[in-house]
C-alpha cells in the first residue's frame, strides 16, 4: 500500500510539472507543428486538456509495465484517471466561468491542479477496488480515440466553443 501511495504522489508531481512546462513547449519550439500535436497551440479549453492527457499518458506508459504485477488493476485505473482528469478541465473551467462570467488566470491554474489531483485520487481508489478492470479494453479504446481527436483537432479544429480561446 505504501508503494502505491508513493507512486500516486510521484505521478501527481510528475504530471503537474510536465503539464505546467508543456504549456510553453509550442512557443519554445518556434511553433513546431509536431510539438503542437502534444502541447497547447493556443489558449482554448481543448488545447489545455492536453496538459493533463499527455503527461498522464506518458506516466502511464512507464507505470503500467512497472506496477502491473503488484497491482493488476493499474491499467484500467490509469486509463480511467487519464479520462477523468482530462474531462475535468472543461467541466471545472466552464462551471467556474459560468458562475463568474469570465475566466481568471489563478482559477485556470487551480483548474489544472485540481483535475490532476482528482485524477490521481481516482487512480488510487480504482487500483485498490479494481472496479474498472472489466472495462480495460473499452478504456484503452477511448484513450486511443481521444489521442486521435487531439491529433486531428489540433490541425483542423471545429468551429465550436471548446476549440476557441477565451476572450
Amino acid at each position: 500500500m505504501n508503494q502505491l501511495k508513493c507512486y500516486i504522489i510521484t505521478g501527481t508531481i510528475f504530471v503537474i510539472f510536465l503539464g505546467t512546462i508543456s504549456h510553453f513547449f509550442y512557443d519554445w519550439s518556434g511553433n513546431s507543428p509536431l510539438i503542437g500535436l502534444f502541447a497547447p497551440v493556443n489558449e482554448s479549453t481543448w488545447e489545455h486538456m492536453k496538459l493533463v492527457f499527455f503527461p498522464m499518458l506518458l506516466f502511464s506508459l512507464y507505470a503500467i509495465p512497472k506496477f502491473k504485477n503488484a497491482y493488476p488493476c493499474i491499467t484500467s485505473s490509469l486509463f480511467s484517471g487519464i479520462l477523468a482528469g482530462t474531462a475535468l478541465v472543461p467541466i471545472i473551467f466552464y462551471t467556474y466561468t459560468g458562475i463568474l462570467g469570465r475566466n481568471l488566470f489563478v482559477l485556470d491554474l487551480l483548474t489544472f491542479l485540481l483535475a490532476v489531483i482528482i485524477a490521481f485520487i481516482f487512480v488510487y481508489k480504482l487500483t485498490l477496488s479494481c472496479r474498472m478492470q472489466e472495462h480495460t479494453i473499452l478504456l484503452c479504446d477511448v484513450i486511443c480515440a481521444t489521442l486521435i481527436c487531439f491529433l486531428i483537432f489540433t490541425v483542423v479544429a471545429p468551429d465550436i466553443g471548446i476549440f476557441t480561446p477565451p476572450h
